[in-house]
C-alpha cells in the first residue's frame, strides 16, 4: 500500500493512521475524500469509545501532497471536509504526534479533541509559502486553541515551531518521551474508554461554541432519562468500575449546534 488510511481497532480504541511513508505521510486526494467515511463509520460502531489520529513511522503528517496542487487534484473542500469531519466525531479524539507535524497535517492535529507529542516533534501551518487563503473554520479553530497571537504567528509567517512552545501555547496537551509516547496514548484513551460518553459527549459540543437553548435542553433530558450519573453514584459508593451504557448513536452531532460529519467551514 504506498499510501492511505490505516485503520485498527484495539478494544474500544480506533486508531487511524496516515500512511504515505514515501511523502512523510503527506495527505493525497485520496487520503482526504476517504477520511470523512471512514470516520462516520467508526462514530456509528457502538464498540468505538475513542479514536486516535496518528501518522506511520517517524512523521505525523508532512502537509498535503504538494503534487496534487499543481493540476488542482486536491481541492481545499476536501481538506475542509475532512477537518471538519473530524472536528464532528461523536467520541472524544486524540492526535499522537511524533515528527513533522505541518500544513494539513496540522490542520488535523488541531481538529482533534487532544494532541499528545513526542519530544522533537516540530508544528507548523504553512499556506503564507503557498498562497493560499486558509479557511474561516480552520482558522476559527486554530485561534480558539492557541489565541490570536500565536495563530497570527503561525499563519503569518509559516515558520515551525518546537514542542516546548506548542505545549507552553496550549497547541499540544502533553509532551513525552519518544519511547513513551504510545504507552501513555494508550493508557490515556483507556481512561476515555471507561468515562462517560454522555459527559464527554456534551462537554464536546458545549465546549465548541455557545449551545443553543435547544441544545441544552437536549442534553438536559438525555441525562435525566439515561441512567448514566445513577450508574456512576453507585459505582462511585460500591467501589467499582461504572459501566456507562449510553451511547451517541449513528449520525449525532458533535463538535457544536447544528455541526454534522463533513460539513465545510
Amino acid at each position: 500500500m504506498e499510501s492511505g488510511l490505516l485503520c485498527t481497532v484495539d478494544g474500544a480504541v480506533a486508531t487511524v493512521r496516515l500512511h504515505h511513508p514515501a511523502k512523510r505521510n503527506a495527505m493525497t486526494a485520496a487520503m482526504w475524500r476517504d477520511l470523512p467515511p471512514l470516520l462516520d463509520r467508526l462514530g456509528a460502531d457502538p464498540a468505538v469509545r475513542a479514536l486516535v489520529l496518528t501518522g506511520s513511522g517517524d512523521t505525523f503528517c508532512a502537509g498535503a501532497d504538494i503534487s496534487g496542487l499543481r493540476d488542482d487534484s486536491t481541492p481545499p473542500a476536501l481538506a475542509r471536509a475532512a477537518e471538519e469531519a473530524l472536528a464532528a466525531f461523536p467520541k472524544p479524539t486524540l492526535a499522537a504526534v511524533r515528527g513533522y507535524c505541518v500544513g494539513g497535517g496540522c490542520q488535523l492535529a488541531v481538529a482533534c479533541d487532544l494532541r499528545f507529542a513526542a519530544e522533537g516533534a516540530a508544528f507548523g501551518i504553512t499556506p503564507a509559502k503557498l498562497g493560499i487563503v486558509y479557511g474561516a473554520g480552520s482558522t476559527g479553530r486554530l485561534v480558539s486553541l492557541v489565541g490570536p497571537a500565536t495563530a497570527k504567528y503561525l499563519l503569518f509567517s509559516g515558520e515551525l515551531i518546537d514542542t516546548a512552545r506548542a505545549l507552553r501555547t496550549g497547541l499540544v496537551d502533553e509532551v513525552l518521551p519518544a519511547a513513551g509516547l504510545d504507552e501513555r496514548v494508550a493508557a490515556f484513551t483507556d481512561v476515555l474508554a471507561e468515562r462517560s460518553q454522555l459527559t464527554q459527549a456534551a462537554a464536546k459540543e458545549f465546549a465548541a461554541g455557545p449551545a443553543a437553548p435547544d441544545r441544552i435542553a437536549h442534553w438536559e433530558r438525555e441525562a435525566a432519562s439515561c441512567g448514566e450519573a445513577t450508574e456512576g453514584v453507585a459505582a462511585f459508593l460500591e467501589r467499582r468500575r461504572p459501566r456507562f451504557t449510553w451511547s451517541p448513536g449513528p449520525g449525532a452531532p458533535a463538535g457544536g449546534p447544528g455541526a454534522r460529519p463533513g460539513a465545510p467551514a
